[in-house]
């Protein structure tokens, strides 16, 4: 089916005039110009049992649809390229050409080459998609003038070239398309408009749960229970993938969807009918940041603000500041890839990288492999940054030979990538760039070290981590504290496990998981691990049974060069046997602990460990009776494991003894860089990649099997626990709402600092006592089927429940307790968040959320706003907000809204039991983004708050009542 779509929108009212570049005048009009054409939807080719990818995705040579401009209907409303004179062939050095492209040395402009790489691949997308109206000749002077403009906090369009998604976000994705279509035909639209112009490819990766571990059939275990649980949810995937064009799903049991990414779909460079043009994605998870390890810039987005990217809606950003990062020397002996990045997560806290790209350059880079470089991008969101980019050098092309990539590709993303002065040779003199800020790093420096207990950025050196459990077991309760009494601290546990006596103390590890995309795509430190399992059961040493082992790796890749290498074996006598291929423990579907293990941790209020090789640890994640959660490279989890304990100096405590009692340190089993590189050398084999990707969208049985509907339009059941209609737009008219005020507000709650989307959101299991589960059983849904809030995102019903039900979430108003219930302030009633906020809603009440610093940290998670909504928040006041949420907030209607500096809730003597009036203008065209507003209270205290709509765009979408009605009305008015 080819779709002709007006992808046109009213972006800021701007029709800057071509003159305003000065350097437009020197183009020669006998350039080539731009071809116009009509935009065809591309659609994935699918046989009724399978998934078959376009042609060479591998191989970055799509034939896919992007968001350049030839690919646009003409409209009335859109003009010419004025840029066309710098549209120019490619030769190949053979003879003929690659293709046509942009070329930006042709624009003649000093202050180009001075741009950071990062800045260079907006630059590019601003000028191929200048139509004069969605993107203006004024935009591409802001980002060429960028060293002067980012200061200001200018505002740019952004169209990415793809999206990416995986199936915890990606269902309420496909969910709000389908319920958008139905919007479409109430309102007399054309429903088929609403249907995805860019790539979107959609892998399942978040479903699986280590329900069986420390067995030789966990995988299929594993996803036979995947399978059981998430049935209706993979058929409505399927059913989406055949009903919208340009989207490709990836089945179950591939892979993460960021090292499928980096592995497979990333293009570096787009081939789009003979345009070329730099690869560029945003995602719906907030790690999508890993590809930027291979030169391709991408970020995470909310899904509501993915879902208009998809819809051809420019994303409107602030031109961003960029922090140059040099590397320099080498890692010195034994330190991992894990090691660096949890020290650059710190180093780049410190500084303050919040809504800014980090670009890494410098002579270090050369010793950095591009897994290694992947594993540090992946954690953008930990140390704030919306990029941590790696420009294209030789190791990029040598790793994309590696993956499978042809020669041919390789050459054209290295011929382009020259042409247009976005190619790092460093056998060449440099030129120099301009950083907004400048760090350095000296590799030799980094020393071994893991993150925790609660946060990402908390790092501790594994030669202080000793002394570090102690302080945090004296600690008051917070971030580094679990306030245990000094006369139980040394308390030991015996309880019957399997016909053994198992013992627990605090800090004793019960959950060692190798598992989350940001370690899983790096062979040096897999194979590590497999060599510390390997030196381990060589010298006698075994993991205790008690301790729930595991191993989730990123894609079939990892298997087959674990297996080459002859060290899963031993990770198998270890108990880190394969589990499944997805998230896993890193999401919080770490599974059921042993009934024995579970009921000797709540029984004792025992502090248990987790540690694992994934990016978030925040309290209440991993598992909900592992208070103490800490980040570490996969040898290191190999290590814990075997030691039972992270109450242990491994420079002067044995992790074990031997059969005949000898003493075994942590430097016995911990191999060499040496070690490691001879093992990556022999077993990391090009071939792999290759076998494994020809398979992957061949699915598998059950995915195969699964039946789908051929309607473009999906059939709701009312019965459904799964897929709901959400009622976004039920009462939706052709009219704006305009803005709402916000009058007499009660607080539903009064948090601190560091709110987390795990708080607000879950993703992890449903406890028995919530409203959501009290929802699902007087459904008949069985307790053992109650699955995990994050499979359940296509259900409203159950998301608005399951908002603020995380089980360790802090409310002041309950003045030091635990857990997620309020106070009904009208007559003191103690209840679930969702009942309270039930209350205020029928009574027609507005209520507002009261909030510290980092609002909103965490998973890029579009239900962590929708929620919020849907029980009739209005507005959330903090300190500061995390970047993606603050856009989702805006997506949905809430008014984010900042204390001023130096002020919060406690300062100004806030208590949550007041009534709250934002004095907001009435008509979206007298509200400024960033101007002041004062909120006065019932009390009789007034204080002025900053309005975080950043951009003239965000006032457009609030006006609208959301982001999704705006882009509903504009397509049904095109």
């Amino acid at each position: 089916m080819h779709t002709i779509f007006n992808t046109n929108y009213n972006y800021l009212n701007s029709s800057s005039s071509p003159s305003s570049l000065v350097k437009l005048s020197s183009l020669s009009p006998t350039t080539t110009s731009l071809r116009s054409s009509v935009f065809k939807s591309y659609r994935y080719r699918r046989s009724s049992n399978s998934i078959t990818l376009r042609a060479q995705i591998g191989a970055t040579v799509s034939s896919s649809s992007s968001c350049s401009l030839q690919q646009k209907t003409t409209t009335s409303m859109a003009s010419e390229n004025p840029f066309k004179g710098i549209f120019t062939a490619l030769p190949r050095p053979e003879g003929g050409e690659f293709g046509k492209f942009y070329s930006l040395p042709a624009l003649n402009d000093p202050r180009i080459e001075k741009l950071p790489y990062s800045i260079k691949i907006l630059l590019e997308s601003a000028i191929r998609n200048c139509d004069n109206f969605q993107v203006t000749p004024s935009d591409v002077e802001k980002i060429i003038d960028w060293e002067n403009t980012a200061p200001k906090q200018v505002e740019i369009p952004f169209k990415p070239a793809r999206v990416l998604l995986q199936d915890f976000t990606g269902v309420p994705a496909v969910v709000d398309l389908a319920c958008m279509r139905d919007a479409m035909n109430r309102l007399g639209g054309d429903s088929k408009k609403i249907n995805p112009l860019v790539p979107v490819d959609l892998v399942i990766d978040h479903s699986v749960q280590v329900d069986v571990a420390r067995s030789a059939n966990a995988v299929q275990a594993n996803m036979d229970l995947e399978f059981k649980r998430n049935n209706e949810r993979f058929a409505f995937l399927k059913w989406g993938s055949h009903a919208f064009d340009n989207m490709l799903v990836v089945p179950p049991g591939s892979g993460i969807v960021h090292q499928v990414n980096l592995e497979y779909l990333g293009r570096v460079v787009f081939n789009t009918d003979g345009i070329l043009y730099p690869d560029s994605v945003v995602g719906t998870d907030s790690h999508t940041t890993m590809i930027d390890g291979l030169g391709v810039a991408g970020w995470g987005v909310g899904g509501i603000e993915a879902e208009a990217t998809m819809l051809g809606q420019p994303m409107s950003m602030v031109l961003p500041g960029v922090v140059g990062f040099k590397l320099s020397g080498k890692l010195k002996n034994g330190v991992t890839a894990t090691d660096l990045v949890l020290t650059v997560t710190q180093m780049l806290r410190k500084h303050g990288v919040v809504g800014k790209f980090v670009e890494f350059f410098g002579e270090g880079m050369s010793g950095l492999s591009l897994a290694d470089r992947a594993t540090i991008a992946n954690m953008s969101p930990e140390y704030g940054a919306t990029m941590g980019f790696f420009p294209v050098d030789h190791v990029t092309l040598q790793y994309l030979k590696l993956t499978g990539r042809s020669d041919d590709t390789v050459a054209m993303i290295e011929a382009y990538l020259r042409a247009n002065k976005m190619f790092v040779d460093y056998s060449e003199p440099q030129p120099e760039k301009v950083y907004s800020s400048y760090l350095e790093l000296e590799l030799s420096d980094v020393e071994p070290c893991i993150s925790g207990p609660k946060r990402p950025h908390d790092r501790v050196p594994i030669k202080e981590m000793k002394t570090d459990w102690h302080a945090c077991l004296d600690n008051k309760v917070g971030f580094k504290g679990f306030a245990v009494p000094k006369d139980s601290q040394d308390k030991v546990i015996s309880f019957p496990f399997q016909g053994q006596t198992a013992e627990l103390k605090h800090g004793s590890v019960v959950i060692a998981a190798i598992t989350s995309c940001t370690n899983t795509s790096n062979p040096s430190v897999m194979l590590g691990a497999g060599l510390v399992a390997k030196k381990a059961c060589e010298l006698g040493l075994e993991v205790k049974p008690w301790v729930k082992t595991s191993l989730a790796p990123g894609s079939g890749v990892v298997t087959k060069y674990l297996e080459q290498s002859g060290l899963q074996k031993y990770l198998d006598q270890q108990g880190f046997n394969i589990v499944g291929y997805g998230c896993t423990t890193c999401i919080g579907n770490s599974g059921d602990l042993h009934e024995s293990v579970a009921s000797a941790i709540a029984e004792n209020d025992m502090v248990a460990a987790a540690v694992l090789s994934g990016n978030r640890n925040f309290e209440g994640r991993v598992h909900p009776l592992t208070r103490a959660n800490y980040l570490a490279s996969p040898p290191l989890v190999v290590a814990y494991a075997l030691a039972g304990t992270v109450d242990i100096d491994f420079e002067k405590e044995p992790i074990g003894t031997t059969k005949d009692g000898k003493e075994v340190f942590f430097r016995d089993v911990w191999p060499t860089t040496e070690e490691i590189a001879e093992v990556v050398q022999s077993s990391v084999l090009p071939d792999m990649f290759k076998s494994t990707y020809q398979a992957i969208t061949q699915g598998n049985p059950m995915w195969n099997k699964l039946s789908v509907p051929s309607s473009s339009l999906y059939e709701w059941d009312p019965n459904s626990t799964y897929i709901h209609e959400p009622p976004y737009f039920k009462d939706m008219t052709m009219d704006p709402p305009g803005p709402h005020g916000v009058k007499d507000a009660y607080c539903l709650l009064n948090f601190g600092d560091s709110i987390t989307t795990d708080h607000i959101s879950p993703a992890g299991s449903i406890h028995k006592d919530s409203p959501a589960a009290k929802f699902l059983l007087e459904r008949g849904v069985d307790r053992r089927d109650f699955n995990s809030y994050g499979s359940r995102r296509g259900n409203d019903e159950i998301m608005a429940r399951g908002t603020f039900a995380n089980i360790r979430i802090v409310n002041k108003l309950l003045n030091g307790e635990v857990g997620p219930k309020t106070i009904h302030i009208p007559t003191g009633e103690k209840l679930s968040v969702f009942e309270v906020a039930m209350r205020y809603k029928e009574a027609g009440l507005d209520t507002i959320i009261l909030a510290g610093a980092e609002y909103g940290s965490g998973s890029s998670r579009d239900w962590a706003a929708k929620g919020p909504m849907l029980q009739g928040v209005k507005a959330v006041i903090a300190k500061s907000f995390e970047r993606i949420h603050r856009s989702n907030l805006v997506g949905m209607g809430i008014i984010p809204l900042c204390f001023k500096a130096g002020e919060d809730a406690d300062t100004l003597g806030l208590t949550g039991h007041e009534r709250f009036t934002i004095d907001l203008p009435s008509k979206a065209s007298d509200i400024k983004p960033g101007q002041d507003v004062t909120v006065t209270t019932d009390n009789g205290k007034s204080f002025t708050c900053i309005v975080r709509f950043d951009t003239q765009v965000e006032l457009t979408y609030f006006d609208h009542g959301g982001i999704l009605p705006y882009v509903i009305r504009n397509l049904i008015k095109k």
